[in-house]
């Protein structure tokens, strides 16, 4: 089992963490550019191959630019902050809880391509 109680695997593709995060691959590559702190590794093949740590410090990113409306910059710099506090702790377990959700609907559409 995985972090979270999520059943699934050490990596994920850029596509499913797309589906996950339900963000646009383009979102998720800038953001990479954007943000020093996001660096997914690359396989052999030169693909991304991220981490359930990844896929949720994607959704605080998501979380602080669409709940909170802040730009990158502020983004990036609320995600910085030194000191630890409620405010950190519940961007931090929003993006959990998002990661979570994600990877539920995920395996929902799976299934129901299986199924079909």
């Amino acid at each position: 089992m995985a972090r979270n109680n999520i059943p699934g695997k050490l990596y994920y593709s850029i596509s499913e963490v797309a589906q996950i995060t339900e963000l646009e691959q383009y979102v998720l590559r800038y953001w990479e550019k954007e943000f020093s702190v996001l660096k997914p590794k690359k396989n052999r093949g030169g693909n991304r191959t991220y981490t359930l740590k990844d896929i949720e410090l994607i959704n605080r990113i998501k979380h602080l630019r669409t709940k909170e409306k802040l730009t990158i910059e502020g983004a990036r710099n609320k995600l910085t902050l030194r000191k630890p506090g409620e405010e950190k702790t519940q961007i931090t377990n929003a993006g959990k809880v998002r990661t979570a959700l994600g990877q539920i609907k995920k395996d929902v559409k799976d299934l129901l391509k299986y199924f079909s």
